[in-house]
């Protein structure tokens, strides 16, 4: 603009009177004051700077499907297994109050998780700087529907039917005299086409690993309570010392809205197999793995320790004695029915979606869960638990269509142990002292070709928790394509009696 025309403005400013100067400021006021409400109601976007660049941070796209929640820590069941423990069954919630109580302790564990986690607890590195116990897990859900009994959830009725099912030796035709009643239920599933679902639940299964405050006995007294038929004694009030070191555990994850309730079975603790972990419950996992997976009670060779007396001679062995070392009150899988029985008095399975999920021993104890109650689950590295299911006779519906079945193991072609090679004198699992014979699933196989897509090599190591999160799991655009089992058969050179 000229001089002379910006000189020519200026004047004519001068000479307006107050009162115009009064509204065109109000008029400027109101316009800014519409525009910055407008602009407060977009969301906006909060930008980070990382050690290498910025970046905008964005809601997590699984929050934004209608199917899909946060699950976290609530209550977690210790059940007692062993000659001496196995009537004691304990629940610890995880309450505000508690995680208030033991700040500290939840201080040191993020901090020790961050250093030691791929040494000793294998939390995945995903959650480093995360509290196990406070952590949010996302997943989606999906509508499908589930052939199982009538009666599941009927006092007694599941433990009769097994017991009459071992008596009879799981004769087809006998059993198929009682006409049990099958009912084709809507249930919500795992959406394992996600993988945001598949790490929360391989998360659910490495949390149930991590140790708990448990300092001094009045710590433990004072936070866990009774919920199985032991009393304790009065004249002998320590014999419950030492209870938290033998037996099976469960973590209890609840969603925001209470509709699904996820159970995560502790899994194997101890030297020589890397689950995960500490060597909490070492004597009993190795007893368990050993009758869960072996032919015949771990009976390899003259210098084993068998877990049963059910060898007969060579290549021979006692269906029915193995069968009711499977069914003892002292054996995991007892402890895992108690500890879903009292689950469901928390959470009734009529208002409450229930799923089970697990690592390696425990993977394979949610699938045998899962099949005896017609429960969604999803297993992690198991081993093969096919002939288990046989060996209990669980419950198997008619003409049962695949796509109602919903059982599903995520594995990889580079652990020995879901391939069902870690036997053999010279195996790792042998020199540890694990009869690991069988490599046949039930359900889905979701199997991650490490081997060929990355050039792994078999290793125990590729069996970890931690590892199948961090260096498989996410490392892959999409989760596992899941197919049926190929047709398959445990201990061929066997001869059970």
């Amino acid at each position: 603009m000229p001089p002379e025309e910006r000189m020519k403005d200026d004047v004519r400013l001068q000479k307006l009177p107050p009162m115009r100067y009064f509204w065109w400021g109000l008029l400027s006021t109101i316009l800014a004051s519409l525009a910055w409400l407008r602009l407060s109601s977009v969301p906006q976007f909060t930008t980070t700077t990382t050690s290498s660049s910025s970046s905008i941070v964005l809601p997590p796209s699984v929050h934004d499907d209608h199917n899909s929640n946060t699950l976290q820590l609530k209550h977690i069941f210790h059940h007692g297994v062993g000659s001496e423990q196995y009537m004691i069954h304990k629940r610890l919630d995880i309450t505000p109050q508690y995680l208030a109580k033991h700040r500290a302790y939840f201080t040191s564990l993020n901090e020790n998780l961050q250093i030691e986690s791929i040494e000793e607890s294998d939390w995945p590195t995903i959650h480093h700087g995360k509290n196990p116990f406070q952590i949010k897990l996302p997943f989606k859900h999906q509508q499908n529907k589930a052939r199982r009994l009538k009666e599941r959830n009927t006092p007694g009725f599941i433990d009769s039917y097994l017991e009459y099912a071992r008596s009879v030796n799981g004769d087809a035709k006998i059993l198929g005299r009682i006409n049990l009643e099958w009912v084709d239920d809507d249930v919500s599933i795992p959406n394992i086409t996600d993988r945001d679902t598949v790490v929360s639940l391989a998360t659910i299964a490495s949390n149930a690993y991590v140790r708990f405050p448990k300092n001094d006995d009045e710590k433990k007294k004072s936070d866990w309570i009774d919920v199985g038929g032991w009393d304790p004694d009065e004249d002998n009030h320590d014999v419950n010392f030492g209870w938290d070191y033998d037996g099976l555990r469960g973590h209890v994850f609840v969603s925001d809205d209470n509709k699904t309730v996820v159970i995560g079975i502790k899994g194997t603790s101890g030297a020589g197999l890397p689950g995960g972990g500490s060597d909490e419950t070492q004597r009993n996992d190795k007893t368990n793995d050993n009758l869960l997976f072996s032919c015949c009670c771990a009976r390899v060779g003259y210098l084993w320790t068998t877990v049963c007396d059910c060898y007969e001679k060579t290549y021979t062995c006692n269906q029915e004695c193995l069968e009711k070392e499977l069914r003892r009150k002292d054996r995991y899988y007892e402890a895992a029915l108690d500890i879903y029985k009292n689950v469901t008095k928390l959470y009734p399975p009529e208002t409450t979606e229930i799923w089970v999920t697990g690592h390696s021993l425990g993977g394979a104890l949610a699938s045998l869960l899962g099949r005896t109650y017609g429960l969604p689950a999803v297993a992690v590295e198991a081993p093969g638990e096919m002939l288990a299911s046989r060996r209990l006779h669980l419950p198997s519906p008619p003409g049962l269509p695949k796509h109602l079945e919903h059982i599903w193991h995520i594995g990889n072609t580079a652990d020995p142990i879901y391939m069902g090679v870690c036997n053999g004198a010279s195996s790792s699992c042998s020199l540890a002292g694990y009869a690991m014979e069988t490599a046949c699933h039930t359900g889905y196989q979701c199997v991650y070709d490490v081997v060929t897509d990355k050039g792994w090599r078999v290793n125990l190591l590729n069996h970890r928790i931690h590892t199948v999160i961090d260096d498989i799991i996410l490392t892959y655009n999409e989760t596992a394509k899941c197919v049926e089992q190929a047709p398959c058969r445990d201990c061929f050179n066997w001869r059970f009696v």
